[in-house]
């Protein structure tokens, strides 16, 4: 689980059951980052209500504050719940990337030489 998760709602009240929903979907989340990363992230998640003329809409914005780099993804949909689970897919892509980008080189390194000696011996 994420340590420092920051949960707010703008326009309305952040209720025990969407609070710990959203804490259950992106407190997970750390498992897509390597364990040095995982110490130092935190993540402040923003529930939004709107009312647009007859639609009802729900934002869910979540800044998540790694090492190198600061990842943001927000996503509105008609159901709060929805949107969470929306906004945790995006996150989970987003957060694959930055482990490529930002992993140890040294384990690329053997896992390439490891495919490499595999492909000759075939």
């Amino acid at each position: 689980m994420i340590k420092k998760l920051k949960i707010s709602g703008i326009h309305m009240k952040v209720d025990p059951k969407l609070k710990a929903y959203a804490t259950k979907k992106i407190g997970k989340l750390d498992h897509y980052a390597s364990r040095h990363v995982r110490d130092s992230m935190h993540a402040e998640v923003t529930l939004k209500e709107e009312l647009l003329k007859t639609k009802k809409s729900c934002i869910c914005e979540v800044v998540m504050h790694l090492p190198n780099d600061t990842i943001t993804t927000k996503e509105a949909t008609i159901n709060m719940y929805a949107a969470i689970d929306i906004v945790e897919a995006k996150l989970k892509n987003q957060l694959k990337k930055y482990k490529e980008l930002h992993g140890q080189p040294r384990f690329h390194r053997r896992l390439v030489a490891r495919l490499r000696s595999i492909k000759h011996e075939a």
